[in-house]
């Protein structure tokens, strides 16, 4: 099983590179195989992976092609 986290905030906030890293850090026992972290102006989303049947390319966070979109999740996509 993997782990998520995120945060949003109301505004451009510099500390939430200090509160996203721990949280992800908090997850590790769900995904001990990969870990990522995408910082956005208001948002952050971070990602542990356990990698029992993945694709090499399945780090997250994922972007789009225009880099403007971000994802995490557990699952696969068809």
């Amino acid at each position: 099983m993997c782990g998520i986290a995120g945060i949003v905030t109301c505004g451009d906030e510099p500390t939430l590179d200090v509160r996203i890293g721990p949280m992800v850090t908090s997850l590790q026992h769900r995904g001990p195989d990969a870990s990522g972290i995408d910082r956005f102006q208001n948002a952050a989303l971070g990602h542990t992976r356990l990698s029992i049947i993945d694709l090499e390319s399945g780090d997250q966070p994922m972007r789009d092609a225009t880099e403007s979109r971000s994802v995490v999740f557990n699952g696969e996509i068809y």
